[in-house]
């Protein structure tokens, strides 16, 4: 792709519990190598922890920013997310940025937890957290998290180190705007989303999360794409027939009609058209790349973070002509 011009997001790689810490090792060393800006850890429940891959790529590299998207207080309490976070940025040198949200709600309800008050919660955590890293002595009585009189034993290695929020329904949005210095928005969500829920969150920052393959030619990236495509598909479609906010963020700013998203929810890979790739995916040759990211760019995305899912992602990260870092 030649560079990244000042107009287009930064590109970023994320990585997830689906791998094994020592592949997070080799694909965070890949995109350091070739120039990508960032690297970003998503944690899910019952996958693999963050934390490992996240301390082992700290030690293996050097310049690349390393995000944690996102850390969820209902997993972790407030004052271990100040504690792990404050560590891996000792670690890196100062180039962690911390995620917090608190979604994917029914795996955690199966865990026994009481997740009922999200946006409480997500209050909470941010005056705990940054109250923490700051260094100070926090007494906090919240709605769901209590704390007095704590404070970290060592002094944190950056008191003003960055805390995103990734947010989806109007609310959580507001929020954003009140506490966080940046926006995170999930997968499958167009850039009309992006550009609406910024509106609202007003963020410094936002980082997006969006799955790639590029490749030689435009008809092998989509076929690769597709069968990925389907199954988030598949995966958000459910969850938004039971939160609004999430069926919203799908079929409000896509320009496809709710019916066609049903339809394609029952059918085969295949039968996803041009619309579906467009709108939630970022795959073709490196033009066309370049063309949806500046689409997301449009949108207010300050840093696109990709999910390489072909079959060799390393080369696939050296397609997009970055250039090594310095």
């Amino acid at each position: 792709m030649g560079g990244t011009p000042r107009d287009m997001p930064r590109l970023g790689i994320r990585l997830h519990g689906g791998l094994a810490p020592r592949h997070c090792v080799e694909l965070a060393v890949a995109a350091e190598a070739q120039g990508f800006a960032s690297v970003w850890f998503a944690e899910n429940p019952l996958e693999r922890g963050a934390l490992p891959a996240l301390a082992a790529c700290a030690a293996a590299t050097r310049r690349i920013e390393l995000g944690i998207g996102v850390w969820n207080p209902f997993l972790r309490h407030p004052a271990q997310i100040a504690m792990d976070a404050s560590a891996l940025d000792e670690l890196a040198e100062g180039r962690l940025t911390l995620g917090i949200g608190a979604g994917l709600a029914a795996p955690i309800r199966r865990l026994g937890i009481d997740n009922a008050k999200t946006l409480a919660a997500l209050r909470d955590t941010f005056a705990i957290v940054r109250g923490l890293l700051a260094g100070e002595a926090v007494t906090h009585k919240g709605k769901v998290f209590i704390v007095e009189d704590v404070k970290l034993s060592y002094k944190p290695h950056r008191p003003d180190l960055p805390i995103l929020l990734a947010a989806r329904g109007p609310k959580a949005l507001a929020l954003t705007a009140e506490v966080a210095d940046g926006l995170m928005v999930s997968n499958m969500c167009p850039p009309g989303f992006t550009r609406w829920a910024a509106a609202i969150a007003r963020p410094a920052r936002l980082v997006q999360y969006a799955p790639c393959v590029v490749a030689a030619d435009r008809e092998t990236a989509r076929a690769a794409i597709r069968p990925v495509l389907a199954s988030l598909l598949r995966t958000f479609w459910t969850l938004g027939l039971k939160v609004p906010a999430a069926k919203a963020s799908l079929v409000d700013h896509s320009g496809i009609p709710e019916t066609e998203f049903a339809a394609a929810v029952a059918g085969p890979a295949t039968a996803l058209d041009e619309r579906f790739v467009d709108a939630f995916a970022v795959a073709g040759t490196a033009d066309d790349c370049r063309t949806r990211i500046a689409a997301y760019g449009a949108a207010g995305v300050t840093d696109l973070v990709l999910t390489f899912v072909g079959p060799d992602p390393v080369r696939d990260m050296a397609r997009f002509s970055l250039g090594p870092t310095a």
